[in-house]
Parts: structure tokens; sequence; C-alpha cells
């Protein structure tokens, strides 16, 4: 298309493009590449995405301490370099084995494993080859010529802090997330390698999200406590450099501050002990 053509669909053209996005969230690429006739199309919706709901998967890269630091969509990249959405991922949650599994369609991979990126760029094992020149299968050797790597490694950190090595791909239960203390979609589409999308904030790392639902973000006395001098150097130079007239005697009346709960109940209960 040339640039500055502009396209214009009156109201029926509208919903017939409508009617294909909403075909494509449920299908996925179930159809291999060709439409399903309408009577293929009902017969879909009734065997394979009416099931969906009660067999929902929730799919997150998650560290050491439970923090799920990458919810997996249907366009995230596997270590096979396949997409979510290109393995399988309808599965009877009461009939398959434990731990759940979700093989690639396209190739040997026994079950998504994300691996992230380094800005745009894949990640290079300590054999300084890339995430591509290593198998999908088992421990991820490398397959270049002349290398004696036997297992992908890499020192690269996560935006947590932790190494890649210390996360782990989680395939769960919408019982067993809940049971976690974490989100849980509010109502479940019927469309295809939703993984742990809930909504807009899924999209961001697990330390940028403050998610509404599930565990939820923090209240707004425990942000806005009055910054002190155990809190992080940036916080203390944002009330500098925000609001250069703030004095430390000041501060205790305005709302910047970061401490938890638990140092302001032990610094209080340090104060009655010393007036005792």
């Amino acid at each position: 298309m040339e640039p500055g053509v502009h396209l214009k669909l009156d109201g029926s053209a509208q919903s017939s493009v409508d009617a294909y996005l909403e075909y494509r969230r449920i299908v996925g690429d179930d159809d291999n590449g060709v439409l399903f006739t309408p009577d293929q199309y009902e017969e879909y919706k009734k065997n394979i995405a009416s099931k969906r709901q009660e067999n929902r998967v929730y799919v997150s890269w998650t560290n050491s301490k439970g923090m799920d630091c990458k919810l997996i969509g249907p366009e995230t990249k596997c270590f096979c370099q396949h997409r979510y959405r290109e393995h399988k991922t309808d599965i009877d949650i009461k009939t398959a084995a434990r731990p759940l599994t979700i093989p690639c369609k396209k190739c040997n991979c026994s079950s998504y494993n994300y691996i992230p990126l380094n800005g745009s760029q894949p990640l290079r094992c300590h054999c300084k080859h890339t995430v591509d020149d290593h198998s999908p299968a088992a421990n991820h050797e490398c397959s270049r010529p002349a290398c004696n790597c036997r297992a992908f490694r890499t020192s690269f950190n996560c935006g947590c802090g932790e190494v890649v090595a210390s996360h782990h791909t989680l395939i769960e239960t919408k019982e067993e997330r809940f049971d976690r203390g974490h989100p849980v979609a509010r109502n479940e589409p019927a469309y295809a390698a939703m993984g742990g999308i809930t909504g807009f904030s899924s999209l961001l790392d697990g330390y940028l999200r403050l998610d509404d639902s599930g565990i939820g973000p923090p209240s707004r006395e425990f942000l806005e406590q009055p910054t002190t001098s155990t809190d992080h150097p940036f916080l203390r130079a944002f009330d500098r450099h925000g609001n250069p007239a703030i004095t430390d005697s000041d501060r205790s009346q305005t709302g910047r501050s970061r401490r938890s709960p638990v140092q302001k109940k032990t610094s209080s209960n340090s104060r009655s002990h010393m007036h005792k």
C-alpha cells in the first residue's frame, strides 16, 4: 500500500473486520491458514473454545521469591523460538499429567520455556553463542560445530535483580495460581493461548506491575509515609530535588516515604520503650 493511502470502512465492513479479529482470537492458528466454514467455526467453538474457561492454564516466568517477572502472552517466544500460540495450549487439566507441560507444535520442544531478550537481542551463552544456536531439547546443548557447550548458561540479570538461572517457567491452573495469591482473570474469555494475560498491566515486567486484582497494589497510606534516612537514596534525593525547601523536621509532615509498616511499627515501639 502506498504511503498516505487511507482506508475508509462503512459500518458493515467494520463489523466484518471485528468479526474476523474475534475469529482469530478464538481459533488462533488451529485452522492452519484456511478459514473455517461457518459450520466448522461453530463446531470448533462448541468442542474446543467452550472448554477453555475450565481448562485455562496460567504461564509465567517466576523468580526464586515467587514474583511473576514475565506473564506469557500469545506472541511471547519460547526458548525454541516459536511463539506461545504455536504450542499445544488447549489441554484437559483434569486428566493431564503433572507437572503440566505445553509442547510445541512445530519442533521437538517438550514444553514451553521462556527465555528473555537483552533489549531486542537474543541472550548469549557462556560459550559466546546465542539462544538460536542451542537445542530446544533437554539442557539446550549448543549445536555449533566444534563447540563443547552442554547446557545454555548466561550471566544476564532480570530486572528483578536475579540471574536468569534463578527463574523458571511456571505452568499452573487457575486454582493453583489463586492459592499462591497471584491475580487471575475476572472473566475467562474463550480466546486461544492467553497464557498469563489478565489485563493491560500484564504487559509490564513484574517489578513494574501493580495489579488491582489478586494481591493488589500497596495502600495509599503505605506509599505516603514520610521519607527518613533509612529509605532508598533515590527517594531521599527525590525529596531534596523535588522540594529543596523541605527540611528533616518538615519531612515528617510530607507524603514521601516508602518505609514498610513493619519498620514504622518497630520505630514506634522503640520510641515507646525509650519513654518508659
